[in-house]
């Protein structure tokens, strides 16, 4: 599938846990649902000023739309595009829920000590020395969300199969970090944490 491609950087994201990596301007970033239905949250940051970054509330206004669509770009807080989504085999993602964070688990499912998207991302991210003091709302790939008819979001299992992927293309140097989402209360990730593969392409 990938062999016109110059792979740079493969990164396995474990279940459970978040992992982060730079990309040059040109660069592309497959992210690859290996056993499917697994959502990654996913998170981008300018590299040169990491004020900026990939922001959801933006990209909605500036695409007029709750749908990822191949073509779009992800549009930055200062509305901006960091990035481009170029190739995707699943066609369902959100924009619009922010990471499970300890007060989700607590509040919601009476759990302590689960693990979740914000500190995975929080950790993932000081490789490269960003600590934002609040964490941008993610892109949720592969995440299934259906709106009834009274507006209201209704979660439902992931379309994706494994090997299903989204290609994205850098449009200026960043850094990404995304997360295994660890939702295992609710079908997010169709009752199960699975593992996520990061592949990073040279630009020809």
């Amino acid at each position: 599938m990938f062999n016109r491609d110059l792979i740079r950087e493969e990164i396995i994201i474990p279940p459970y846990e978040g992992r982060s990596t730079f990309l040059r301007k040109g660069e592309e970033l497959l992210i690859i649902d290996m056993e499917g239905k697994q959502v990654g949250d996913f998170v981008c940051f300018n590299h040169s000023d990491p004020s900026e970054y990939v922001s959801p509330v933006h990209m909605r206004a500036s695409l007029s739309s709750i749908r990822l669509k191949i073509g779009d770009f992800l549009y930055s807080n200062r509305r901006r595009p960091l990035m481009k989504l170029v190739e995707d085999t699943v066609g369902k993602h959100d924009f619009f829920f922010p990471a499970c964070d300890y007060y989700r688990y607590k509040i919601d499912f009476d759990q302590e000590d689960h693990p979740n998207c914000h500190d995975n991302l929080q950790a993932a991210l000081k490789k490269y020395h960003i600590n934002p003091p609040v964490m941008p709302d993610p892109i949720n790939l592969f995440m299934n969300n259906v709106v009834d008819d009274l507006g209201d979001y209704v979660i439902t299992e992931p379309l994706s199969k494994p090997g299903d992927y989204v290609r994205l293309k850098a449009l200026d140097d960043v850094v990404i970090a995304c997360s295994t989402c660890s939702q295992d209360l609710a079908p997010v990730n169709g009752w199960k944490v699975t593992s996520l593969k990061m592949q990073i392409v040279e630009s020809t």
